[in-house]
């Protein structure tokens, strides 16, 4: 190959740009620590000679695989969608790339054949978490990248976490509820030992104590699995109640659009005989008919923060803390005053 044909390289780029190649690398690598200036001579340097960055040399000499892997419980769920972008922007920006992995295949018995192997700096530069129900055993490995917990998190896993306060997410479920002048009131939950059943469950609570009432009895409370089909068992258990309540907080969205479609099909109407509440702002929530009332989490921006914590951490930083990001009351058409009397509906 000639020297004129031979693809550019980085000390091309910058004798074009009047710069070193250590500024150059620092402008690709790091953006934020170069002038304002010398980025943009870079940049222009780099588009004019067509100059392509060698990820897997550079990979290499950073002995770096060039990806962060996201445990991912349930990947069809539509929650872990905008979370997942969030991730995936920001790496972007570090040129990394993101290995998602649903941990649904991989009961607990089989979690670390199934798992372990990618629980490796051979494998990933990083990992975050997003299922609260693995074993915090399956990390203590030798050679284990730095981990992030991100939505859920596992007791006795020595990881920073980013999450949404479902505690004040629950109270505000039961606070708009009570505003309403509802007074009987079904809290269908997630998974029993689920992270943010126990938070949400503990809001819920608060929010009913504030209203003088106690917390849900056992008839008031059905365990579920965050499903939109186990919504559709939960209206039939509760369509089965002989005192039925005027309204239903769901852990989910998808478990609240699953209640209010068996509700719907058994002749009672949303919300002017029940209200229904979710937790989430799924994209379906704002689509469905009526338009569910929930608890908004920013999704995107919980997992643009995790990764930013995750590559922190990968550069040896020291964080434990964890980032606990705000939610707010979504009031759309799925709750209203309670109805006077449910029993003649």
């Amino acid at each position: 190959m000639s020297a004129q044909a031979r693809p550019p390289r980085i000390s091309d780029v910058a004798k074009l740009a009047g710069v070193s190649v250590a500024t150059v690398s620092r402008a690709i690598s790091n953006p934020s620590i170069v002038s304002e200036a010398t980025r943009k001579a870079v940049e222009e340097a780099i588009a004019q000679m067509g100059y392509t960055l060698n990820f897997t040399a550079r990979n290499l000499r950073q002995q770096q695989v060039g990806g962060v892997l996201a445990l991912v419980p349930k990947l069809s769920n539509p929650f872990f969608s905008q979370i997942l972008a969030g991730i995936s922007g920001v790496l972007r920006t570090r040129d990394l790339s993101l290995l998602v992995l649903d941990t649904t295949a991989a009961p607990d018995q089989s979690a670390m054949k199934v798992l372990g192997p990618y629980l490796n700096r051979s494998r990933s530069d990083g990992v975050i978490v997003l299922d609260g129900n693995l074993d915090p055993r399956l990390f203590d490995q030798p050679g284990c990248p730095p981990l992030v917990q991100a939505c859920e998190w596992i007791a006795g896993l020595p990881a920073p976490r980013v999450l949404a306060d479902n505690v004040e997410g629950g109270r505000l479920a039961a606070c708009h509820l009570t505003s309403l002048g509802h007074r009987r009131i079904m809290h269908v939950t997630g998974p029993a030992r689920n992270s943010l059943t126990v938070a949400r469950r503990e809001g819920f609570a608060a929010g009913l104590a504030e209203a003088g009432l106690p917390d849900a009895t056992p008839d008031l409370r059905i365990e579920g699995d965050f499903t939109a089909r186990f919504g559709l068992e939960a209206a039939e258990r509760l369509l089965a109640l002989e005192d039925r309540p005027t309204a239903v907080f769901c852990d989910n969205d998808e478990m609240a659009i699953g209640l209010m479609n068996g509700l719907m099909r058994a002749g009672l109407r949303v919300p002017q005989d029940m209200s229904v509440i979710g937790f989430d702002n799924i994209e379906m929530s704002a689509f469905c008919l009526p338009g569910l009332t929930t608890i908004r989490q920013y999704r995107a921006r919980l997992g643009q923060r995790a990764a930013e914590l995750l590559l922190a951490r990968m550069r040896g930083e020291e964080i434990t803390d964890s980032t606990t990001l705000g939610v707010d009351l979504l009031i759309r058409d799925s709750t209203a005053p309670a109805p006077a009397d449910l029993s003649k509906s």
